[in-house]
């Protein structure tokens, strides 16, 4: 079980948070294979990306309320999603719902933060997402607000995208933006959920795998 820590803002508690943070790694280790996932979960402060009321609990295993309805991922899902993807230095990839930012911060740390774009149906998440992103050292994540059906154009294509909440199949516009041989994941289903690989061919068919039940928030704006 991780330490309970003190929630007041004011409080220096760097290295509570950073042995608590290591323990976490652990926890989630033997579901990774890639090192360079673990040590972006070492790196990232999850703390910072909670409320502060919720701080004591961020380094548990589980998912957490970040409020507007949603939540912040558990870190093993996390850890998962990019470890599945198999995401390298350099990749542009999109994210469909920032949430708090952490899953994005995340990946940040394994393509670099100018590659990652971001879309959140949510105008005030989006705005917190940003400002804790750039206080955390991670401002070059581009995040814009609307309906993450419809991807982002500008940006594409990508190498790769994934959706942090629950859509019943992916969306055309997503599926068109990722370049061939890139790959998209995502839990998918209305009531019970799947997660999802769907890896773009270079003639642009698609080959589909799943990867176990999941439970997330289903997408808004359905």
């Amino acid at each position: 079980m991780f330490d309970r820590f003190s929630s007041d803002d004011g409080d220096d508690r760097t290295d509570d948070y950073e042995a608590a943070r290591e323990r976490m790694v652990r926890t989630v280790a033997d579901r990774v294979d890639d090192d360079r996932v673990l040590e972006a979960l070492r790196t990232v402060p999850r703390h910072e990306f909670v409320p502060p009321d919720r701080r004591s609990d961020a380094y548990q295993d589980r998912p957490l309320p970040i409020g507007d309805g949603q939540t912040i991922s558990a870190p093993h899902m996390v850890a998962i999603m990019a470890d599945r993807l198999e995401l390298e230095p350099g990749a542009d990839v999109l994210e469909i719902g920032t949430g708090c930012g952490y899953h994005a911060a995340v990946t940040a740390e394994l393509v670099g933060a100018e590659g990652v774009y971001s879309v959140e149906y949510g105008a005030d998440l989006a705005e917190q997402a940003r400002d804790r992103l750039t206080e955390t050292g991670y401002g070059d994540v581009s995040i814009r607000v609307g309906d993450g059906r419809e991807g982002w154009t500008e940006h594409a294509p990508y190498d790769a995208a994934y959706f942090t909440c629950a859509t019943p199949e992916l969306p055309d516009p997503v599926v068109e933006q990722v370049r061939s041989g890139g790959r998209l994941l995502a839990p998918i289903g209305t009531g019970f959920q799947r997660l999802v690989m769907v890896e773009k061919r270079e003639d642009g068919s698609l080959e589909r795998s799943e990867h176990g039940g999941v439970r997330f928030v289903r997408m808004r704006g359905e």
